[in-house]
């Protein structure tokens, strides 16, 4: 018997409510379309993106399938950035990386900065990638190289999906994991003066600094998956 079947009336109704108020993988609700979300990414093609430095679409190593986009082994991928720039912004999306695997999301991208484009969200399985030993500044959630997120946070192992979240207003950026704030700090402040100065980006002109830009999918070569894409533009407070 379908177990709805036994539920009261009352209960059946809530139950179907919250199905509906749902939405499914790659859509926005009624609400989230009120509140000014835009998909990235529309779970059937890359539209909206291109690759780095180019204006051609993203390379054979970025596939779509069931909803999800894929970067593979096989064939060349390329590091892909969206056409438009943003400067104040929430941005959402759900990914997984392969176990071992290592990639990035990066955001205020420029395309004058070659070695640094933008900040990266590191998305890592931090127990089996070796960059996870090297210290939490390489490890998932952190400023890459950077900024380290807290010690707690509550981030899966490679294989399984995340959930992650970046807000930048004005020069206020922090990030999120699986619903938990793990990281904030000013753009252009001298706490992250001295961060970047002794990261591998410290002779990167203005890295660090709040510019218009680009959000940028990474090619690590590894398999990452990536759904559910969403971006609302924002004041600057």
């Amino acid at each position: 018997m379908n177990p709805l079947k036994r539920l009261p009336l009352l209960a059946l109704i809530s139950a179907t409510a919250t199905v509906a108020a749902q939405a499914a993988d790659n859509t926005l609700t009624a609400a989230e379309k009120k509140a000014g979300w835009a998909l990235l990414f529309d779970g059937k093609t890359t539209g909206g993106w291109r690759l780095y430095g180019s204006t051609n679409g993203p390379g054979p190593g970025w596939q779509i399938s069931d909803g999800v986009l894929k970067k593979v082994h096989e064939g060349k991928g390329g590091d892909i950035v969206t056409v438009k720039q943003f400067d104040n912004f929430e941005l959402v999306w759900d990914w997984r990386v392969e176990p071992g695997g290592n990639n990035g999301i990066k955001y205020l991208v420029t395309e004058k900065r070659k070695g640094a484009p933008g900040h990266e969200y590191q998305m890592l399985d931090d127990e089996k990638h070796p960059d996870g030993k090297i210290g939490p500044k390489r490890q998932t959630a952190s400023f890459y190289d950077v900024l380290p997120p807290a010690a707690n946070k509550p981030s899966k192992p490679g294989g399984e999906w995340n959930n992650s979240r970046i807000l930048i207003q004005g020069n206020h950026v922090a990030h999120w994991l699986n619903g938990a704030k793990v990281l904030e700090y000013e753009l252009g402040s001298d706490a992250v003066k001295a961060a970047v100065a002794q990261s591998k980006f410290k002779n990167a002109e203005g890295f660090g600094t709040k510019i218009k830009g680009h959000i940028l999918l990474t090619d690590h070569h590894d398999e990452a998956w990536f759904k559910n894409m969403k971006l609302r533009e924002l004041s600057a407070k």
